[in-house]
């Protein structure tokens, strides 16, 4: 069903600083590319929450009909250390310091990347080239670059000419930075001789006796610049010209600028309509960072085995708190905000579970298409996730009142109300009706029943301080245990 044709969608370009109308290359095709991981160590949250965005947007292209191409690449060939010219090949290093091979941290991480946005539910991409694959396709534009002018040679490596390009052409204009200032704060680093200017980037480095991942070219045994990878995988699996760069905004400068400056130096066009960059994460107000403590792996939140969070959350729920900020906000990723994610989430899949049950009338005293309308302009008006999620919970109100019996409803439109919530928490935002499990539920319920048991003896026992405990901690955890003359109940909040 070609739903494009009846919303017209938004885009934050970051080329322009501003939002444009969606219009594809070619009606009712879309070519999408998002930088992926550099696989040399487990995927970080920050990473999961780029490529979270993109899902959904590569989920929401699918619903309205769009036949998506979307690529995201592995990089496996391994940049240099703080993505410079100079230094380890961080592959290579993590391979030497346990003693393996690079293919085998590739393959390790790799696997673990997968593993990863699978238990998010992530959608995989059309395509997920590596750059090991790509490497004549990285030589044959290298040559272009040169024969165009743009590139150079020096004792086997080769450079693109940022100062050359930058004579016909705009250098900066993605990361709106100009050459005159780059090259005021730049400082001269060793290693960097060889260059003719230090802006100047690698398209090719000559790999160095110890070096383990190399190939042979024209120019020397090495391997292929950073930048380099993904214009070669870019162009070759979506033309020289496609409508959506993504990836997370630390890449817009270098990496992205640099894209633009190789395909414009080999293809003579700018390669992207649209570029669109997710938002950074940080934890508790703060920065990520090992050093500190103050960093979490996307697999403790499935277990609860870190010390920033209080419990274990569902892939489902962290997923839900991550889609309540807009990709191009920062985000804070804390405990209390997972608490209150999860009871919003389970809110919502009470409701989910409840629509079956509703029961048509005669006539409407809502309007079911507005309400429906809502969720698609929220996520037209730049993939809009918190708004949207705002709209669902409005749906919410509405399935509760009809089940109460104080709104009545068509079946026409009951059936557009399933049919909406269905797409837009399934399909689009892509969570999981955990609370549907019911050996779960029951787990539930027979862990909180032997704990009033628990109570019940130590309230026999006059040991009240426990009794007290008992009931405080599990009101902290959002269930609350009522007291009544046939026992206790329980209700979780």
């Amino acid at each position: 069903m070609q739903l494009y044709k009846q919303q017209q969608i938004k885009i934050y370009n970051s080329l322009s600083g501003q939002k444009e109308t969606f219009k594809p290359i070619n009606e009712g095709h879309v070519g999408m590319y998002v930088c992926g991981p550099t696989v040399y160590s487990n995927v970080h949250l920050g990473n999961v929450r780029t490529f979270m965005s993109f899902d959904v947007i590569f989920r929401y292209l699918k619903h309205l009909g769009f036949k998506v191409r979307y690529v995201r690449n592995i990089t496996d060939a391994g940049h240099l250390e703080n993505d410079a010219d100079v230094g380890e090949d961080r592959i290579a290093k993590k391979a030497r310091l346990e003693e393996i091979e690079p293919m085998e941290v590739v393959q390790r991480y790799t696997v673990d990347f997968h593993n990863i946005l699978n238990t998010f539910n992530f959608l995989p991409p059309s395509i997920e080239p590596t750059a090991t694959g790509h490497i004549i396709e990285q030589i044959e534009l290298i040559k272009t670059i040169i024969d165009n002018g743009f590139g150079y040679e020096i004792n086997g490596s080769v450079y693109f000419d940022v100062h050359k390009f930058n004579e016909t052409h705009d250098y900066g204009k993605l990361s709106k930075r100009k050459l005159e200032d780059l090259i005021h704060n730049t400082r001269e680093l060793d290693g960097q001789s060889d260059k003719k200017n230090p802006q100047d980037f690698a398209l090719w480095k000559k790999a160095e006796p110890q070096h383990i991942m190399r190939w042979p070219s024209p120019w020397s045994d090495g391997f292929p610049g950073w930048h380099l990878e993904c214009t070669a995988m870019s162009t070759k699996y979506l033309g020289e010209h496609f409508d959506i760069h993504g990836g997370g905004m630390d890449l817009k400068f270098p990496h992205h600028e640099c894209e633009i400056a190789q395909n414009e130096a080999a293809k003579g066009q700018t390669p992207v309509n649209y570029w669109m960059h997710a938002n950074m994460l940080i934890m508790n107000s703060k920065k990520m960072a090992k050093s500190t403590g103050n960093y979490i792996l996307p697999g403790e939140i499935f277990t609860g085995n870190n010390p920033n969070i209080t419990k274990a959350f569902s892939p489902s729920v962290a997923r839900f708190f991550m889609l309540q900020a807009h990709y191009r906000s920062i985000l804070d990723f804390t405990n209390e905000g997972l608490l209150a994610s999860e009871k919003g989430f389970y809110r919502l899949m009470d409701a989910v579970n409840v629509l079956d049950s509703l029961k048509a009338s005669k006539t409407s005293s809502i309007d079911i298409n507005k309400w429906k309308q809502s969720c698609y302009d929220a996520m037209n008006d730049d993939f809009n996730t918190p708004v949207l999620i705002a709209n669902l919970f409005e749906g919410v109100k509405y399935i509760n009142q009809i089940k109460e019996g104080n709104i009545s409803v068509t079946a026409e439109d009951l059936s557009i109300l399933k049919e909406t919530i269905h797409a837009f928490v399934f399909d689009i935002l892509g969570l999981e009706n955990n609370s549907k499990s019911q050996s779960g539920t029951d787990k539930l319920t027979g862990t909180i029943e032997v704990l009033i048991k628990l109570r019940q003896e130590a309230r026999a026992n006059k040991d009240f301080a426990l009794s007290d405990k008992i009931r405080d901690e599990l009101a902290a955890v959002g269930i609350e245990l009522k007291d009544g003359k046939d026992g206790t109940t329980f209700s979780v909040n």
